[in-house]
């Protein structure tokens, strides 16, 4: 088998991700063991993290590994990425020499690079995880670039422990405000597993110009015709809510405006009122709400949503240590290295 990273789901089987799941699991069960004894990862993080860094950190300790965490143009050299770049600026090394020395030191090496926010079609390309991937000889994860797999499994775990069999259910993935435009990631990784997961996943947005990339949105509906779903976009908040089994909340900047975000601010500010509130979740079919954290409460979501019985924030946000645990010890699996 060639090297397997894991960047994206859609680079994983069906059989691939219900594994994962069912390894996350076991691991929730169990949490201390041996599976990573001997074994490291490095944390390369490029962006600030909380949820992340804990867990990937206390997941490796908790199975006998070890991570240690970088921060490159803090405590590690800057990193040029661009091929043939004169290298006469603030980067000190090339990703070309990077990643295949940690791939020396290292089982694994994880990655946390949002995008620049000024030009998307630089963005979307996912350089800096790309780069990893193409240098190194040890696996490379993603821990939030453009998309956000790792959170993608920690919600589908949340879901199944509710619901169990997810087909069919009606799922909401809604914009909701932020003062600043923020990554698209979280939301392109939610379409992608409630669509690949069967569900009937409708993308609630103020406006067209807050659809998500074409790229996401044509792999969703490729998604959910082979899983047996759809994928509706809506910007009526009622009907979108109606009859929901799931809501899931993310802020995210408009594509459109990428690099002229002043502009885009007082169409953003309109929508204030995509809050998820107790109304709101009161037209669902009594309903779960989530989000991936952090979320500033009454903003985004009311106080009454956050502590409210069906609020699984926090669950999917434990689901993290576990669906983590099981994506290092897969890849080393999948690759040969167990």
């Amino acid at each position: 088998m060639s090297l397997k990273h894991f960047i994206t789901t859609q680079d994983l089987s069906r059989d691939e991700i219900d594994e994962l799941l069912g390894e996350a699991a076991r691991f929730k069960r169990e949490r201390l063991g041996r599976d990573l004894a001997g074994r490291s990862i490095a944390l390369v993080f490029f962006n600030p993290s909380m949820r992340t860094r804990t867990s990937f950190e206390l997941g490796a300790w908790q199975l006998g590994g070890y991570a240690v965490v970088l921060a490159p143009g803090r405590d590690a050299w800057g990193i040029e990425f661009e091929p043939g770049a004169v290298m006469d600026g603030e980067a000190e090394e090339h990703i070309a020499e990077v990643a295949r020395v940690l791939s020396r030191y290292v089982d694994l090496i994880g990655v946390r690079a949002f995008p620049k926010f000024v030009d998307w079609a630089v963005d979307r390309e996912d350089r800096v995880i790309h780069g990893f991937a193409r240098h190194a000889t040890v696996p490379v994860i993603n821990l939030e670039t453009i998309t956000h797999p790792c959170q993608e499994l920690a919600h589908a775990l949340a879901l199944r422990e509710r619901f169990g069999d997810l087909r069919g259910r009606k799922y909401v993935l809604t914009w909701t405000y932020h003062p600043k435009a923020l990554n698209t990631a979280v939301a392109n990784s939610a379409l992608l597993i409630a669509t690949r997961l069967g569900m009937d996943v409708t993308l609630l947005c103020p406006t067209p110009e807050y659809v998500l990339d074409e790229r996401y949105m044509a792999l969703g509906h490729a998604n959910a015709a082979a899983a047996g779903g759809r994928l509706t976009v809506s910007h009526d908040i009622e009907s979108a809510y109606r009859d929901a089994d799931v809501v899931y909340a993310k802020s995210w900047g408009a594509l459109p405006y990428f690099g002229r975000w002043p502009d885009e601010k007082p169409i953003r500010d309109r929508y204030r009122h995509f809050i998820v509130d107790e109304a709101k979740m009161a037209l669902t079919n009594g309903g779960v709400f989530s989000h991936c954290l952090p979320l500033r409460r009454n903003v985004k979501a009311t106080d009454g949503v956050m502590d409210a019985p069906y609020c699984i924030a926090i669950d999917e946000a434990e689901n993290r240590l576990h669906v983590q645990k099981a994506v290092m010890t897969r890849l080393l699996a999948w690759n040969g290295r167990a």
